[in-house]
């Protein structure tokens, strides 16, 4: 197995975990928070997508998904474009409760087309080309896109929690 092999795998079982998690439920259960505070599954999803989408274009020298494609404008929230989630609150959690599952796995299917496209090319050569010298060690790129899989996977599987938790309301 390349190396290339085994990241298309990895992002692969991402979108297994995404979709998984998404399936079947309405708006209301996709905004839900199992308490106050808590993330839902729609912010959860979204922002998994838009952290992969920020580093994996930034990596490939690719506009994101998230503005190339009109995904911003399509899920119309008050954030600035650039916004991955990062330092979120309770209210702009909030701001996804009213995304579908529909649009939510829109934005994640084009960003994973991407991601595969971009790294079922690279070869084992590319993966110690540094991407970040704002750490120390330098970041490469086998590292970055380790993170996004890991950053990923953790996701998903609090999605997966939460619904878990939500099915068993019903």
């Amino acid at each position: 197995m390349t190396s290339a092999e085994l990241l298309v795998d990895a992002f692969g079982r991402v979108r297994e975990n995404v979709h998984g998690a998404v399936a079947g439920l309405s708006q209301e259960e996709l905004g839900a928070r199992v308490e106050p505070g808590a993330n839902s599954i729609a912010w959860l999803i979204w922002h998994l997508t838009r952290v992969q989408d920020d580093h994996v274009a930034e990596v490939a020298g690719l506009e994101q998904v998230w503005t190339a494609a009109g995904w911003a404008e399509r899920f119309e929230l008050p954030f600035d474009d650039a916004a991955t989630g990062y330092g979120h609150g309770s209210a702009e959690v909030a701001d996804l409760g009213g995304v579908s599952a529909e649009l939510l796995l829109g934005y994640f299917d084009a960003v994973h087309a991407q991601t595969i496209e971009y790294v079922s090319g690279l070869t084992d050569a590319d993966l110690p080309r540094i991407v970040d010298t704002r750490w120390d060690p330098p970041v490469t790129l086998g590292v970055r896109l380790i993170s996004v899989v890991d950053d990923d996977i953790q996701h998903s599987g609090q999605a997966a929690f939460v619904r878990g938790v939500l099915l068993r309301r019903r």
